[in-house]
């Protein structure tokens, strides 16, 4: 009841009766009294005026449950809230709710992690009260070798995200990472589950740098927030809710193709790397190239130095930028 007592509040004109709240909800007064109570305790400014009734007054950066619910506004991506004020890794409660038959587009929301995982087996720094950790659960109809491109669906959508909500241009480092002035503000990290040739799930997490005043000295040449940029602080369930919308989206059309052939132009127009000199960092053999773009597949273009394009699977190797990050 929480969340409905709360996105009622957000989506009224002003005040909203304590009786309209009541018959809409089918509950008591003082039923709706303890919610209003409960709210309060957790943050939310919540005028009450005899004779009119409630006013949601401010909206903190509050995140919960009932918060992400209740501002969602999605057919599917994100409408079942899994939210934890600690845990190890969203990837990872996301990955122990589907075991448990969580549905698709369940979202894992952390305001903390202990244990937050990168690519190629880093681990990301999780940081209480100032980023989004959070990892979304779909189960697609694909083959396994499908699978990695859902990390560059993911990267439209916050890039997508945060030009909605903040106003700000990114861009995105293929395959995983979305940047602003060169500088990393996200990562993405796409695992799944597989048996023969289907997936079971696939579990996307996504830690974005949204209200970090600083970093360590070690990395601030190469990370960013959107704090820093904007000078304004972010309220991350909106932000969280802009990149479900975008996500929703994305993915559809995604699923379209099966592939990357219907959002290539798109990302490609949003790719950092392009045009770039960049280094593959392949296990078996590195070389420089110029990076063209993504193909149907999501892989990278790279045109070597003798002429010849190779295509990068984002599995295998790391890209680095010959003069920088990106």
């Amino acid at each position: 009841m929480k969340t409905k007592v709360l996105r009622m509040l957000k989506e009224a004109d002003g005040y909203l009766s304590g009786q309209e709240l009541c018959e809409r909800l089918h509950v008591s007064r003082t039923a709706v009294w303890k919610v209003v109570k409960q709210l309060e305790e957790e943050g939310y400014e919540i005028e009450a005026v005899r004779n009119r009734g409630y006013c949601l007054k401010r909206a903190a950066d509050i995140l919960s449950r009932a918060e992400l619910e209740s501002g969602m506004r999605t057919e599917w991506a994100g409408r079942n809230v899994l939210y934890f004020d600690e845990t190890d890794s969203t990837n990872t409660e996301a990955k122990r709710a589907a075991e448990a038959g969580a549905p698709h587009g369940t979202l894992a929301v952390a305001d903390y992690q202990t244990m937050g995982k990168g690519r190629r087996g880093r681990s990301w720094t999780s940081p209480r009260g100032v980023g989004i950790w959070m990892s979304i659960l779909v189960r697609p109809a694909l083959h396994p070798s499908c699978a990695s491109m859902l990390t560059l669906v993911a990267a439209l959508a916050v890039a997508d995200g945060i030009k909605r909500i903040c106003g700000l241009d990114s861009r995105i480092k293929w395959p995983n990472d979305v940047v602003i002035n060169g500088k990393k503000v996200c990562g993405i990290l796409t695992e799944m589950s597989t048996e023969l040739e289907c997936i079971n799930y696939v579990v996307t997490g996504i830690g974005i740098n949204a209200n970090t005043e600083a970093f360590p000295e070690e990395i601030q040449d190469v990370a960013a927030s959107l704090f820093l940029e904007t000078g304004t602080r972010v309220k991350r369930s909106s932000l969280i809710g802009a990149v479900m919308e975008a996500y929703e989206g994305y993915y559809s059309r995604f699923m379209e193709c099966e592939d990357m052939s219907g959002l290539a132009a798109e990302y490609n127009s949003l790719l950092a790397n392009r045009n770039n000199a960049v280094r593959v960092l392949d296990p078996e053999d590195e070389y420089t190239g110029t990076a063209l773009g993504i193909d149907a597949m999501g892989r990278l273009l790279v045109r070597t130095e003798d002429g010849r394009t190779r295509s990068v699977l984002s599995g295998e190797v790391s890209v680095r930028g010959i003069y920088g990050y990106v």
